[in-house]
C-alpha cells in the first residue's frame, strides 16, 4: 500500500511541477522531456529485466546444484540459530536459510550480480509459507531491509569508478563506506526488530552480531594496512575467489551426492526466465515514476531547499552538492551512479564532494528498486512497514556518511 501511494505521488508531483514550469517559467519543452524520459525509462526497465534473465538463469542453476548437493542445507544449519531468532516465521532448518546467507555474503562482497538471483530465490521460498500472498510477511520484510541497508565490506565497483575518474587513491573511500554501510545495516535491523518485537538482547543474537562485528573489524584492519594499489587488487581477488569457490563447492557436493549436475543446473536455470518475466511490470512502473520526478527537477528543489535551511542555521554546507547522489540512491542505482560520476567530474574525484558522493553510493542499496524487484517477483502489493524501515536505514546511512566524511576526509 505504501508503494502505491509513493508511486502516485511521484506522478502527481511531477505533473504539478511541470505545469508550474510551463505556466510561470515558459518552459515549453518540459512536458516533452517528461514523456521522452518516461518512454526511455520504460525501455530501460525492460532491458534491465532482460539483462537479469541470463544472470538469474546462471545463478539459479548453480543454486539448484547446491540445493541437491546438500550445501544449502549445511549453510542453513550453521546460521539457523541466529535466523530462527530474527525469522521466527520460517520453519526450522529450512533450506531458505542457506539461500539468505549466500545472498547476504554476496552483498557484503559487492557482488551484485550474484546477490540478486539468490535474493529472488530466497524471496520465492519465503513466499511458500506466507499465508497472505499479496502482503509482505515479517520474514520477507526483515530480509528486504537487510538487503536495502546494503552492508558492503568491499566496494570494488566504486573503487573502479574512482580510478577511472583519476583519483589519486581510488581506495580512500573504502573505510568510510564500510563504517557508513555497517551503521545503516545495524539501524535497519534494529528498526525492523523493534517493530516486529524481536528480542535483540537474547544470547544468540548478541553472539552472532558480536562475531560479525569482530570479522568486519578484523578484515577492516587487515585491508587498511595494505598499500593503496594492493588494497584494490586484493579486495577484488578476495571477492571473486570466494564466489568461484562457492560454485566449485556446489559442483563437488553434487558429484559426492552422485546427482546429475548438468541436469540440475538446467532445471534451476529454467526458473530464471519465469522470475525475470514477473519482474518486468513492477520495474517499469517504479523506474518511470522515478524518472518523471527526476526530470521535472524534484531532487534539485529538495537540495536547494536543504542548502538554504542549513545556511540559515549556520551549518557547514560543503556536503550539500553531493546530496543528489544520496537522494537518488534509494530510487535508482543507475541514477545515483550517474550523479556520483557527475560529482567527481564536476568537483574532482579527490574533492570532498566527489568522495562523499562515492560514500553515499556505497552506504545503502536502491530501496525502491530492490522492493519492486523482490516483492514484484512474488506478487506482493502490500508492503506494510518495509518501505518505512528501508528508508530509515537509508537515512541512517546518509547521516553516518556525512559525519564519517567530516571526520576521516
Amino acid at each position: 500500500m505504501a508503494l502505491n501511494y509513493i508511486w502516485i505521488a511521484f506522478f502527481l508531483i511531477g505533473f504539478v511541477v511541470a505545469l508550474i514550469r510551463l505556466i510561470f517559467f515558459g518552459d515549453t519543452e518540459i512536458f516533452s522531456q517528461v514523456m521522452q524520459g518516461a518512454f526511455s525509462d520504460a525501455k530501460n526497465g525492460f532491458e534491465i529485466s532482460l539483462g537479469l534473465t541470463g544472470v538469474l538463469s546462471l545463478w539459479l542453476g548453480f543454486m539448484k546444484i547446491g540445493e541437491k548437493g546438500g550445501v544449502i542445507d549445511l549453510l542453513a544449519k550453521l546460521i539457523a540459530p541466529f535466523f530462527r531468532k530474527i525469522f521466527p516465521e520460517i520453519p526450522q532448518d529450512h533450506p531458505v536459510y542457506g539461500t539468505i546467507m549466500l545472498n547476504i555474503a554476496a552483498n557484503m562482497l559487492g557482488l551484485d550480480n550474484a546477490a540478486t538471483p539468490m535474493g529472488l530465490k530466497a524471496m520465492n521460498e519465503m513466499q511458500e509459507f506466507n499465508k497472505q500472498k499479496d502482503t509482505a510477511s515479517n520474514a520477507q520484510i526483515m530480509f528486504l531491509v537487510l538487503n536495502t541497508s546494503g552492508l558492503t565490506l568491499i566496494p570494488t565497483t566504486i573503487m573502479v569508478y574512482r580510478a577511472q575518474a583519476g583519483a589519486a587513491d581510488p581506495t580512500d573511500v573504502f573505510l568510510p563506506i564500510l563504517f557508513a554501510t555497517f551503521f545503516s545495516t545495524i539501524i535497519g535491523f534494529l528498526t525492523v526488530a523493534i517493530i516486529q518485537k524481536i528480542n535483540i538482547f537474547c544470547k544468540t543474537i548478541l553472539l552472532y552480531l558480536g562475531s560479525l562485528t569482530a570479522i568486519v573489524l578484523g578484515l577492516l584492519f587487515y585491508l587498511k594496512s595494505l598499500p593503496g594499489e594492493e588494497l584494490s587488487i586484493i579486495s577484488n581477488v578476495i571477492g571473486n575467489v570466494i564466489l568461484f569457490s562457492i560454485i566449485i563447492s556446489f559442483i563437488v557436493a553434487g558429484l559426492i551426492k552422485k546427482i546429475n549436475v548438468f541436469d540440475s543446473f538446467i532445471e534451476g536455470a529454467k526458473d530464471g526466465f519465469g522470475v525475470a518475466i514477473k519482474i518486468i511490470p513492477n520495474l517499469i512502473a517504479i523506474l518511470v515514476a522515478i524518472g518523471i520526478f527526476r526530470t521535472v527537477g524534484g531532487l534539485d528543489l529538495i537540495t536547494d531547499g536543504l542548502a538554504w535551511c542549513f545556511e540559515k542555521v549556520g551549518m557547514n554546507t560543503d556536503f550539500v552538492p553531493s546530496l543528489p547522489t544520496a537522494f537518488m540512491k534509494p530510487l535508482s542505482g543507475s541514477g545515483a551512479r550517474g550523479m556520483m560520476i557527475d560529482a567527481m567530474n564536476t568537483y574532482g574525484a579527490d574533492s570532498f564532494v566527489g568522495k562523499l558522493s562515492c560514500i553515499f553510493q556505497g552506504s545503502t542499496d536502491t530501496t525502491f528498486y530492490v522492493l519492486a524487484v523482490y516483492f514484484g517477483s512474488v506478487g506482493i502489493r502490500k508492503t506494510r512497514h518495509a518501505v518505512t524501515c528501508g528508508l530509515i536505514a537509508d537515512f541512517a546511512g546518509i547521516i553516518a556518511a556525512i559525519v564519517i566524511a567530516y571526520i576521516l576526509l
